[in-house]
């Protein structure tokens, strides 16, 4: 858990108090100013109510360069940056025709299967020629093909389960599927930072939500105690069913699930468990199966296995392995399945390809380096990062590594003067983080080369001089390797 000092606290709520006190100031400006000219609809309600957009009228707009930025090539190692520019005050962004060749340190390429690839782009290719780039169908009518059905068998043998099902959004996976394993009776005990799918699926379900601090079992256990112990609002009844919902990798910490201590406490009191393993499944393990192979978890203590596609595998779309009941039920139940459209041909063969590679039944080893790679890369930029004194969350072998801003001053500015330097970075800031932890987002990839990584950690130690987010102190021998450098220089 991030623990902000005062100083820091004090800085960032001074920060956000000035732009909102100015934000205020200039809404009533432009109220009084347009006042003659303004012409209410009669009977209608304003569409944009002023304090509901004004995040995003005052806050974002000013830094929306830092976001969307369009690419115009594969998000492999390095890409192609379109460049903007703004003649209104970043209300507006036009596109140019020049690209910035820049250091990609933010797309979840974890393995590198987003750019061509030896084994993965011909199938793909040759997929694209027998089956079009799209079913134009649901997965009951006119979209299921050899493909998808052979996708479903490799998924369930590599994650370890009966079966599994496939979906063609990662995002609608988890929003989708929660409301058709659980409703109204039943109870989901949520990680109280669990990704925002997950969040409105919850809510979608009709369930009663209670959340646990943040990978603490201790606390979802006595969430659970007390919750059976006092059944459903008002009637007292027992639960009808209670299901655990956690993250193999929390994308916006990453952070290791515990999930060998929550699975004991599920056991315990009898309650389900649901396992998102959108940044996790191919990404870490010996063998890439994700956070159960790592921590040494049995998949079959995990009831519902959740992941995605579009990340380790280079692709798009989600999957649920379960039992072979469980999917079955989901295919005659989920609307994700009923009645949107299938996965295109092309994006699941590059998953049946991706994976092939990964076991190594492509006839090489190239899966095992790539798990190898991934593993010293991250592990590496994380130990450096530290060094270097910036305050970096989550744990060794995750490839998620965010590095804490706080100030809102020094989102943008981290972000543009990176970009500067031809590195690319991902800031997130509220309202997909609190709004006091703001942070940049580093993604490792098994496509960066150890002069890669050099690259990007010297641009970063810059800027975070420049910037100010170097929050810890900066180790001995890395303050002398540093000195040393400059005088080379």
């Amino acid at each position: 858990m991030v623990r902000l000092p005062y100083l820091t606290v004090l800085t960032t709520l001074f920060s956000y108090g000035l732009l909102f006190v100015f934000g205020q100031m200039r809404d009533l400006f432009r109220k009084i100013l347009d006042l003659p000219k303004s012409k209410k609809v009669q009977g209608y309600a304003p569409i944009c109510l002023g304090l509901e957009d004004f995040y995003t009228r005052r806050l974002y707009l000013r830094i929306q360069d830092c976001f969307g930025r369009p690419i115009a090539s594969a998000p492999d190692a390095w890409f192609d940056v379109v460049e903007r520019y703004s003649n209104d005050n970043n209300k507006t962004l036009q596109r140019t025709t020049k690209t910035t060749k820049c250091l990609n340190l933010g797309s979840y390429n974890y393995l590198g299967f987003a750019a061509a690839d030896e084994y993965c782009t011909p199938r793909v290719i040759e997929s694209l020629k027998k089956y079009s780039p799209g079913t134009c169908g649901v997965r009951v009518d006119g979209g299921t093909t050899k493909l998808h059905t052979e996708l479903e068998e490799l998924v369930a043998r590599f994650v370890g389960k009966p079966a599994a099902i496939l979906f063609g959004m990662g995002y609608a996976t988890n929003s989708a599927i929660i409301p058709a394993l659980i409703g109204k009776g039943g109870l989901i005990i949520s990680d109280s930072l669990n990704h925002n799918s997950i969040v409105n699926g919850s809510r979608g379900s009709g369930a009663v939500v209670r959340v646990f601090q943040h990978n603490t079992p201790a606390h979802l256990e006595e969430v659970l105690r007390e919750q059976i112990a006092e059944g459903q609002p008002r009637t007292h009844r027992p639960w009808k069913k209670i299901i655990v919902i956690v993250e193999g990798i929390y994308s916006m910490e990453g952070e290791l699930c515990k999930l060998p201590e929550i699975i004991a406490v599920c056991k315990k009191y009898k309650a389900y468990t649901y396992l998102d393993e959108a940044h996790s499944i191919g990404a870490i393990g010996k063998s890439g199966r994700g956070v159960c192979e790592l921590l040494g978890v049995d998949p079959a203590d995990v009831d519902i296995m959740m992941g995605t596609f579009t990340k380790s595998f280079g692709s798009c779309g989600g999957y649920i392995a379960a039992s072979k009941e469980i999917i079955q039920y989901l295919k005659h139940t989920c609307p994700a399945h009923l009645y949107a459209t299938s996965m295109s041909p092309p994006a699941v063969q590059q998953v049946i390809s991706a994976i092939k590679v990964i076991l190594g039944e492509d006839g090489s080893n190239r899966g095992a380096q790539k798990l190898a790679q991934i593993r010293e890369n991250s592990n590496f930029f994380r130990s450096e990062l530290q060094k270097m004194g910036f305050e970096v969350l989550g744990d060794n072998d995750s490839p998620v590594m965010p590095i804490m801003l706080y100030n809102p001053a020094k989102i943008p500015a981290f972000s543009r003067e990176c970009l500067k330097q031809n590195v690319a970075v991902v800031t997130v800031a509220f309202p997909a983080t609190p709004l006091l932890l703001a942070r940049a987002r580093i993604c490792i990839s098994a496509s960066h080369t150890r002069e890669d990584l050099i690259k990007g950690l010297e641009v970063i130690s810059k800027v975070g001089d420049l910037v100010g987010i170097k929050y810890f102190p900066i180790e001995p021998e890395k303050a002398h390797a540093e000195e040393k450098l400059k005088k080379v220089e």
